[in-house]
This record gives C-alpha cells, sequence and structure tokens, in this order.
C-alpha cells in the first residue's frame, strides 16, 4: 500500500523570456507539460512503475504567471484503479522576492502504470491515514464535482 503523503511533490519553475507568450507571461503549454512532469513523477511515486499519461480532467487557467515570477507546482496521488491513479495538479504563482502566491491552475491527471513489456500493470491500494492526508483527500474529490 501507499500512502497519500508518499505520492505529495511540490516543485518550482522560474519562468524565463523563453517559457513566455507574446503577453510575457508563461504560456499555456509549458506549464500543462511541467504540471504533467510533476504529476507523473507523482503517480510513479505511487505505483513503484513507469506511468504514462492517459488523460486530462478540467485543465482551468485562473491568472498568468508573469516572467519572472516563479511557477509552484503541487501534485498527489488521490485515487487508485486497477492500472491507473489520479494525481491533483495544481499550480501557483509565486513572488520570488516576498514569497507570496496565487494560485493559477488546477486539474486531475490520470497515468496508467507500465511494466518493462508496455503493458499495463497493477497498481497498489492508496491509503490515507493522517488529518492532513484526509483533507488533501477530500479537497481532490470536492475539486471533481
Amino acid at each position: 500500500m501507499s500512502r497519500l503523503s508518499d505520492t505529495h511533490i511540490r516543485n518550482r519553475y522560474r519562468v524565463q523570456p523563453n517559457d513566455a507568450n507574446n503577453y510575457e507571461t508563461l504560456h499555456g503549454g509549458e506549464l500543462m507539460k511541467w504540471m504533467d512532469e510533476i504529476g507523473a513523477m507523482s503517480a510513479m511515486r505511487f505505483a513503484g512503475e513507469t506511468c504514462v499519461t492517459a488523460g486530462v480532467d478540467d485543465l482551468s487557467f485562473h491568472r498568468p504567471v508573469p516572467v519572472g515570477d516563479i511557477a509552484l507546482i503541487e501534485a498527489y496521488a488521490y485515487r487508485a484503479g486497477r492500472t491507473s491513479v489520479t494525481v491533483r495538479v495544481r499550480a501557483w504563482r509565486e513572488d520570488p522576492r516576498t514569497g507570496d502566491t496565487e494560485r493559477t491552475t488546477e486539474s486531475s491527471f490520470t497515468f496508467v502504470a507500465i511494466g518493462e513489456d508496455g503493458k499495463p500493470v497493477p497498481v497498489p491500494e492508496l491509503t490515507v491515514e493522517t488529518d492532513e492526508e484526509r483533507e488533501l483527500h477530500q479537497q481532490a474529490l470536492d475539486a471533481e464535482s
């Protein structure tokens, strides 16, 4: 069994001009790529196997991330299927001078665990034990509705 907290990953990316669109803000496709990478790391930590993206649900962009700011991305597994895992992925813009944050983006990514032969393999059961894990789990479920 794998605990939700074992899958919780946060990473930061400084938004550079080559990451930006013509409005000098982070290009949505670049952010989605970063979210997919962090989500996959969370899924692999959960499954103990290579995981590939199977789907993305309701990727919502709420506000831009300007060049020079930081994109803070968080991911954690919150649902397990037979061979799949669903990961909540959220992003914030962070001011590198103050640490102030604003949520910019959120989504759920579904990943499938694959074995060395490239075929789906079973994933473990997800356990939610602590109050913090229960809160994160409930937040993810609430975001689905």
